[in-house]
């Protein structure tokens, strides 16, 4: 069974592990032994803390393989960024260029430096092994996550944001950052993209162009990219686009991916799941169903192929699965179809 919970100080190796195998490109999860124990440490206390509004806590999930025990991928939530570092992104946009006299008409791509997002909820630290990319578990790694948001809404902001990986190569090279490097920075992608991951982001600022940028003075590389994901991360954007998330312009400043966005009661997760009333006996059935318990500390979630009836009040439950969510019958379980 493959269960999502809240990460533990004994995940400790197996994060080493995912963010060795992440590679280039994958910030919030920086190769750093030190940092990867500071966010376990802090993870760990933002689950404990009392919150009745979105703060300085992040949320760090493991998708677990309960058969072998193995932790084979992580998400998480940032409940508000940009309160203690600054948040940047550019923002894509338009500029008019008209002259009625020489009948000149032109509308221009610029991109602008900006913090838009401050204090918005940020979904981020998405992987998953490779071995694992099947089955409903890249759904349960990333659609849990609204379902502990649903249990726990005042921890959380009313946007909710995700940035998505942009286009980089094997060794890391953005074409995006290319352009930035030979004209603002002297450093190379892996480089500036790693500062970023460990929190060393006064670069940002003090070498950053501060005017916007005209996106037709780019290189032809770097134009093609703007907005534009990386192939491995195809599949996550298109699973934020069926929950109501979308582009509106913003990209990261390193590699141009995009942000997207959507309002909490928006999310189709989150709109469609429904609290009902634990039984315990034998499933049947083969409706795929995200399964959430309403703790904190001791959140579980898994994904189950079982009879599942919305009108009704109430959910069949093995055993086997009331005990791997922490449930027992009276219990209340949030769930919705996948």
């Amino acid at each position: 069974m493959m269960i999502l919970r809240p990460i533990q100080q004994s995940d400790y190796p197996a994060l080493v592990k995912i963010a060795d195998e992440s590679g280039h490109g994958f910030t919030s999860l920086p190769n750093n032994e030190q940092l990867l124990q500071k966010k376990i440490d802090h993870s760990v206390s933002s689950f404990t803390k009392i919150a009745s509004q979105p703060g300085d806590e992040g949320y760090l999930f493991v998708l677990e393989d309960t058969d072998t025990g193995e932790v084979v991928g992580t998400s998480g939530i940032e409940a508000a960024v940009g309160l203690d570092d600054a948040f940047y992104h550019y923002h894509l946009s338009k500029v008019i260029h008209s002259s009625r006299t020489l009948n000149v008409y032109k509308a221009v791509d610029i991109l602008t430096l900006c913090n838009d997002y401050t204090g918005a909820t940020e979904l981020c630290t998405l992987f998953l092994k490779d071995a694992y990319r099947k089955n409903c578990n890249g759904k349960l790694l990333s659609k849990a996550r609204f379902m502990f948001i649903k249990q726990h809404q005042q921890r959380f902001a009313q946007t909710v944001i995700a940035e998505m990986r942009g286009v980089s190569d094997e060794s890391g090279s953005s074409p995006f950052w290319q352009w930035l490097e030979e004209h603002f920075f002297s450093m190379d992608f892996p480089t500036a993209d790693y500062l970023t991951g460990i929190g060393q982001k006064v670069f940002i600022a003090e070498l950053m162009p501060k005017h916007p940028i005209y996106v037709n003075l780019l290189s032809k590389e770097a134009q093609a990219v703007i907005g534009q994901v990386h192939n491995n991360t195809r599949p996550a954007i298109e699973l934020l686009k069926s929950e109501g998330f979308t582009f509106n312009g913003y990209v990261d400043i390193f590699d141009a991916g995009p942000t997207v966005e959507a309002k909490v009661d928006n999310i189709a997760t989150i709109r469609n799941a429904k609290n009902f009333t634990v039984e315990i006996g034998e499933q049947s059935g083969d409706t795929m169903v995200l399964l959430a318990n309403d703790k904190l500390t001791d959140f579980r979630a898994t994904v189950v192929s079982m009879t599942f009836d919305e009108r009704k009040n109430s959910v069949v439950l093995t055993q086997d699965v009331a005990d791997a969510l922490y449930l027992k019958a009276g219990d209340s379980v949030s769930a919705t179809k996948i």
